[in-house]
């Protein structure tokens, strides 16, 4: 997918839990693993909206773009 999210990075650098980023924001821990391994086909902006809130960043701080061909040698290369 060419839509790469940073929550693993953003938490990080936070130094919080998903688990405690779920109970800030109301959102399942399930929903929340989902985002952060990439798996998530959609988000809700109230979602955004939420994640963004509690960690203090930008939409543009959690999503990144990298086109097909940049996305599929980053596979190979894992």
């Amino acid at each position: 997918m060419a839509i790469v999210v940073k929550l693993d990075d953003l938490l990080h650098d936070r130094r919080m839990t998903l688990t405690e980023l779920a109970e800030r924001i109301d959102i399942t821990l399930a929903n929340l693993s989902i985002l952060k391994t990439g798996k998530a086909r959609a988000m809700r902006f109230s979602t955004l909206e939420a994640i963004c809130d509690a960690l203090g960043c930008q939409p543009g701080d959690l999503l990144e773009f990298h086109s097909d061909s940049s996305a599929a040698k980053r596979s190979r290369a894992t």
